[in-house]
């Protein structure tokens, strides 16, 4: 985070201790207000126990945690600032979609409670108005996610928790949800938990991956992604010669030119660059192909996916290296 970002979650030394179990070992984590943060990790690393600490639901055995500047054992001033979804909600079936959240507005004192127009706005948000009437047997698991969003929603809460929303969903239900929280983005700080990596690379701008409790990293995703280069570039260029992979040599940075696919008149590389100099042989990749009149269809820089990335990093050999 910049120097003047404000934390929308902030933890020192989160730790939590069952007999036999160490849940959650030292958790040390910023959120930067407004992210879409996506907390990841496989089954039993210890996502669940910490959101349910951040919801106000479980005490650490030791560490501290506040929600937008609040400790998070400060009551209602502290509850007021959060929205909750558990993993796989229950809503009652006889209620319909509108009743459930109406319901949810009904537990906060009088002089909070979120109003008849808001309840509704909750449900429009997550796309459910047109079946806000319908008993909530009859909606489809992603439909039911939303509707939890919705209620986590309804009191405009700063920061929204949601433990492994879409783990449980068929694709098209994912990719409602999924959809939903990019949506959100501007409205409230999400953090979400989820074991799916895919997930977190297609709508979070931040990850923290954790692993048997301990935390093992945290950055924007962009950042993550670019520090795990694989020193490789992709250019395909059109109109391109026999000698253009010679000029593709000698450009700074680069250590070797391999031929790649070739289809009409472009012609495909692949470069060995110094992970150091990427973004300077992009550049000069873009003037080579600009001084010689040829057509730059693809100057990509390969990197490693999420999915890679955990790997590496949850590797106890790659760790301790």
């Amino acid at each position: 985070m910049g120097p003047h970002t404000m934390a929308a979650i902030s933890t020192a030394g989160l730790t939590k201790q069952y007999p036999g179990v160490q849940a959650l070992t030292d958790l040390t984590l910023d959120v930067p207000e407004g992210a879409i943060f996506g907390f990841l990790g496989p089954n039993g690393a210890g996502k669940t126990t910490a959101i349910r600490i951040l919801a106000g639901l479980a005490r650490p055995s030791s560490g501290s945690a506040k929600v937008a500047g609040i400790p998070v054992w400060a009551g209602a001033r502290f509850r007021r600032q959060v929205g909750y979804l558990a993993q796989e909600p229950r809503f009652y079936g006889w209620m319909s979609g509108r009743e459930t959240v109406a319901y949810v507005a009904s537990l906060y004192p009088p002089s909070e409670r979120p109003t008849a127009p808001r309840i509704d706005e909750s449900l429009r948000v997550v796309g459910l108005g047109d079946a806000a009437h319908r008993r909530t047997s009859t909606y489809s698991g992603g439909m039911r996610q939303r509707l939890g969003i919705a209620q986590a929603l309804v009191a405009e809460p700063a920061v929204l928790l949601l433990d492994e929303p879409v783990s449980a969903l068929d694709p098209l239900g994912r990719r409602e949800v999924l959809d939903l929280l990019a949506a959100l983005r501007g409205q409230a700080t999400v953090f979400y938990s989820t074991h799916i990596l895919d997930d977190v690379q297609r709508v979070s701008d931040h990850v923290a991956i954790l692993d048997a409790g301990r935390l093992i990293r945290s950055s924007s995703t962009a950042d993550l992604l670019a520090s795990f280069s694989t020193g490789r570039m992709r250019v395909v260029l059109g109109d391109a010669t026999d000698d253009t992979a010679l000029r593709l040599v000698g450009l700074p940075g680069v250590q070797a030119v391999e031929p790649a696919e070739r289809s009409g008149d472009a012609r495909g590389y692949r470069l060995r660059v110094d992970p150091a100099a990427l973004a300077v042989t992009q550049r000069a990749v873009a003037a080579m192909a600009a001084d010689q009149g040829l057509v730059l269809i693809h100057n990509d820089v390969e990197r490693l996916d999420l999915e890679d990335v955990f790997l590496k990093l949850t590797d106890p050999q790659e760790r301790a290296a």
